[in-house]
């Protein structure tokens, strides 16, 4: 269990940190590595949207599944597995623009790997993670997503720029054997609570995978040994989980366009190189670090010392984060300078992060036992977000050249930016309307 300065499940929430951080270098990196070599080969918009979109249909197809085998097997060996796979594919798949079909499976097959990784994280912090430590494990966790995203835009331009646009992908490869690494000497399953007040709580109670995918569970003081099932016709009905559902799919629409966009808005909508930016070009995602860990520290702060239920701290978070973020974002394209628009989607992304605090940690609020099945339903909204919104953007950029609008006229990125700040509203709307903090899943 650990020593009592530093429990296992401190050293738990750490990793997975960690693993977040290294999945986002790889996103980040495919799109800065990608963006550069397809540029030099004349790559047009619409099929860059197409690459780049191509990692969120594997996303899409393993979340669900990756809920589930991270139920099944446990969370730790799912973990595991993925890393292995994605780590193999970036190290082997050469970048080159202009075979695309490569490119398409390569990005599909890392897709698919990924998108066990999410629901097996939640599934890991359901078993460990108490619940009055919940917003801020989770924050921490997931921050790990923008801080990997703030290092690998500080860092990989560079890269790039004096080892070549394959070098991102040999350095991601080793940073993905690493981590498996660690997990592999350092992570290991929780024990059995088999305190009442515990199980009642939701802590401890996804149990050990055992002989025949069985598990132990302790019922009336009598141990039995069965599978629980999945109540997937209430979760399909449940108001609240469509609450968590529409507010990821808004928050991963809005973050995977200025993932896989901002680098071209700087490129081509401003003419502003990214190597010149210095270390700023990471302020977007090092604010979302900063402000998804303010987001769980005062979660629980305001849980913990009862100044709102956990029901009103999840709208309140969630509201102020989506809806500063989506006047951030209309204003992006009104500025013509690239401070303006990197102060903007620093705010954008900022609050995106603050609002994780309502819907991301809401999965474990309602339903403990099964945190990774529905983060891997909420998930594949968010990924399908990826899809869509990526796509969307390629074909409305080209469609603003057939309309003989310049790249770098304004005119040409509104409806670019427009749309996620709209699409933060209604959900936000919907979370007040919808959701609950009460558990309603036994």
């Amino acid at each position: 269990m650990g020593s009592k300065r530093f429990p296992t499940r401190y050293l738990i929430v750490f990793l997975t940190f960690i693993c977040t951080c290294v999945c986002y270098i790889e996103r980040v990196g495919f799109s800065i590595a990608y963006t550069v070599a397809a540029d030099a080969a004349g790559i047009n918009q619409t099929s860059k949207g197409m690459i780049l979109s191509s990692f969120y249909y594997g996303y899409a197809c393993s979340q669900v599944p990756g809920g589930w085998a991270a139920q099944k097997i446990g969370g730790r060996r799912v973990l595991l597995f993925s890393f292995i796979l994605w780590s193999l594919t970036c190290a082997l798949v050469p970048l080159d623009p202009n075979r695309e079909i490569v490119l398409i499976i390569a990005r599909l097959l890392v897709g698919v790997a990924q998108g066990f990784i999410f629901p097996s994280i939640h599934t890991v912090l359901a078993q460990w993670v108490p619940p009055h430590e919940r917003s801020r494990s989770v924050s921490l966790t997931t921050s790990g997503m923008y801080f990997g995203a703030a290092i690998g835009m500080l860092l990989l331009p560079s890269l790039v720029k004096f080892r070549g646009p394959q070098s991102v992908f040999l350095a991601e490869a080793a940073l993905g054997a690493l981590w498996s690494l660690l997990w592999l000497k350092y992570a290991s399953d929780p024990p059995r609570s088999e305190h009442p007040k515990a199980t009642a709580a939701g802590f401890g109670e996804t149990l050990l995978p055992l002989k025949g995918n069985l598990k132990m569970k302790l019922e009336n003081g009598v141990h039995s040994s069965r599978s629980p099932k999945i109540p997937w016709k209430r979760i399909v009905f449940c108001l609240p989980v469509w609450a968590i559902v529409v507010n990821n799919f808004t928050f991963h629409y809005a973050l995977y366009v200025l993932m896989n966009w901002l680098p071209t808005y700087f490129e081509l909508g401003l003419q502003h190189s990214l190597q010149e930016m210095g270390s700023s070009k990471m302020m977007p995602y090092f604010n979302m670090f900063v402000f998804s860990n303010i987001g769980g520290v005062v979660a629980d702060y305001f849980i913990t010392r009862r100044i709102f239920s956990v029901t009103n701290t999840r709208k309140i978070l969630n509201t102020v984060g989506f809806i500063i973020a989506s006047f951030a974002l209309m204003a992006i394209p009104t500025f013509g300078t690239p401070g303006g628009a990197l102060f903007c989607s620093s705010i954008a992304l900022g609050f995106l992060a603050l609002g994780r605090a309502g819907f991301a940690v809401n999965h474990m609020d309602i339903a403990p036992k099964y945190a990774g099945i529905l983060m891997g339903v909420s998930n594949t909204a968010g990924t399908l977000a990826g899809i869509v919104g990526v796509d969307l953007t390629g074909r409305l950029l080209e469609a603003a050249k057939s309309a003989e609008l310049d790249l770098t006229s304004p005119d040409s990125w509104t409806a670019v930016f427009y749309i996620p700040g709209f699409l933060c509203i209604f959900s936000s709307l919907a979370f007040i309307l919808l959701s609950t903090g009460e558990r309603i899943f036994d």
